[in-house]
């Protein structure tokens, strides 16, 4: 297994497990091929605060992916660049699971977010994943809250 920080090589790549996260098996070229061009869009106009980690195996197509959001805080005194991160878009691929590949993501991914700053990572998880953020050293916190569209 190989992690590493996504680049620009790997937009259609990494579109294609977004794509396959969100969407039933029966996709249309067509639309997977636009949305390519419109992530990669978005990406570009965004890579100062949106970084990939990319999984591979023994072949150069991307098994899994996970995203870190930085988000620049508002400054405090002596503090000027304060940073807060969250883990985004957890994805592997179903066939090669249970190999430790996304708890690999989120650390490389975490491990970036501390790097530049970030004061504490979080995630919004699915009940499933909870048991993993937390053997990575995610805990609940009653001070963060979330509230929901209307």
């Amino acid at each position: 297994m190989r992690i590493s920080e996504a680049t620009g090589d790997d937009v259609a790549g990494l579109a294609r497990l977004l794509w396959l996260n969100s969407s039933d098996e029966q996709l249309e070229q067509q639309a997977i091929d636009a949305f390519t061009a419109d992530f990669g869009k978005w990406w570009a106009a965004r890579e100062d605060m949106h970084v990939a980690y990319v999984a591979r195996l023994d072949q150069p197509e991307i098994v899994g992916m996970a995203w870190v959001a930085l988000v620049p805080r508002v400054p405090r005194p002596g503090a000027t660049s304060r940073m807060s991160a969250d883990i985004q878009s957890v994805f592997v691929m179903p066939d090669a699971r249970g190999r430790g590949i996304g708890s690999a993501l989120v650390k490389a991914a975490s491990e970036h977010a501390m790097g530049a700053g970030a004061l504490h990572v979080t995630v919004h998880s699915g009940r499933k994943a909870v048991p993993v953020y937390e053997r990575l050293g995610f805990e609940s916190s009653r001070q963060l809250l979330q509230r929901h569209r209307p």
